[in-house]
């Protein structure tokens, strides 16, 4: 990649430009909205002068003068290798703003859409130079956190995935392949497993949203954090994840069947949900509280690049 283009400038895009930025890439980011495109700026320096200040990056200025915000969608992609497009999760935008990029773009360009869950085909199937498009989906915010689920179309060009993957790889990020398209891709197939699971226990009453968080934040997490659910049990039982699914298996099964009619996040568990956690962070410190997590995240990213593997 020698010149990228970040179409959506809310939180994913912004992360993204920062993500190229730290890596010596040119970028040119635009977002149909002019507060945005104005507001953008000052709001990727404030995260380049915390990640400085965690040992993230040596110099705000030279990652910021990177990033040039432009004002028209064309201006942005015509000359790029890369484009990732992180506009709003809503089928029509994408399938808008796709056939946009798509008519702008290089023939030889590749598109990657941060789509959370809606698979390519959905929205780039009519977009010119469709081929060229996939998924390139990050963790919010991907700055931060590294991963990345690609997940190629049916007629994504089958050279892209392996060269893009090689690409996030010499950007710091962790990309994954998803082999074939389904709704919600990995990541968020794993994550709404656990919280399908986290909402039913509390509907039945058998803990609270804090003592839920706090079973994740305190335990889960703190393997999970670096390293996957396979290795963890590989690890948990004296002969390894053969010996735990033996000892084990059963009680999973078990617990899965008696998950078999999931109900639907109802309105008045939501709510209830919802008095939760307002009781614990009011709606107006939920910003601050986003910056917190941040800057949590930083030092935990900086903890981890000096950690052996």
């Amino acid at each position: 990649m020698k010149q990228v283009a970040v179409v959506g400038g809310g939180l994913v895009g912004s992360g993204w430009a920062i993500v190229f930025a730290r890596a010596g890439i040119p970028v040119r980011f635009f977002d149909a909205n002019e507060d945005i495109r104005q507001t953008a700026p000052s709001c990727i320096r404030a995260s380049l002068s915390d990640m400085r200040e965690f040992g993230l990056i040596d110099d705000v200025d030279i990652v910021a003068q990177r990033i040039d915000v432009v004002d028209s969608l064309v201006d942005a992609v015509a000359a790029a290798d890369y484009v990732q497009e992180s506009v709003f999760e809503r089928l029509d935008v994408k399938k808008a703003v796709c056939a946009e990029i798509g008519a702008a773009i290089r023939d030889d360009a590749v598109v990657g859409s941060s789509s959370s869950g809606i698979p390519a085909s959905i929205f780039t199937e009519h977009a010119p130079r469709r081929s060229r498009f996939l998924i390139a989906h990050p963790v919010n915010p991907p700055h931060l956190v590294p991963l990345v689920e690609l997940v190629p179309a049916p007629w994504t060009d089958p050279e892209i995935v392996p060269w893009l993957r090689a690409a996030m790889e010499q950007l710091g990020q962790v990309p994954i392949v998803v082999n074939r398209e389904i709704e919600g891709f990995i990541l968020n197939r794993l994550q709404g497993a656990l919280l399908n699971e986290a909402w039913a226990l509390f509907d039945a009453g058998l803990a609270s949203v804090a003592d839920i968080d706090r079973t994740i934040a305190h335990g889960l997490g703190l393997r999970w954090s670096f390293m996957g659910p396979f290795e963890t049990i590989d690890l948990n039982a004296p002969g390894g994840v053969e010996d735990y699914a033996q000892r084990l298996g059963p009680l999973y099964h078990t617990i899965a069947e008696a998950r078999r009619d999931p109900k639907p996040w109802s309105p008045e568990m939501i709510e209830r949900v919802t008095a939760e956690r307002r009781a614990e962070l009011p709606k107006q410190d939920l910003r601050a509280r986003s910056a917190w997590r941040d800057r949590r995240l930083m030092a935990f990213v900086s903890h981890k690049q000096h950690q052996p593997i």
